[in-house]
């Protein structure tokens, strides 16, 4: 499972990772995913936070 940011559409709310540091981090004014592969333990989370995402720029691949 994989998590995919559309960074134009990404607002930088920081929402994703609030919800799963895990997975997603800020660069710059920007989500980012820092893992290629989302670990079985935090994939609740990060669909989760692909959930809360307000541009739904998160997309939950796998």
């Amino acid at each position: 499972m994989k998590a995919v940011i559309d960074a134009d559409a990404c607002i930088g709310c920081g929402l994703c990772v609030d919800t799963c540091p895990e997975v997603y981090e800020m660069a710059e004014d920007k989500a980012v995913v820092k893992v290629g592969e989302i670990p079985t333990e935090a994939q609740e989370n990060a669909k989760e936070g692909a959930e809360n995402c307000p541009v739904d720029a998160i997309k939950i691949e796998g």
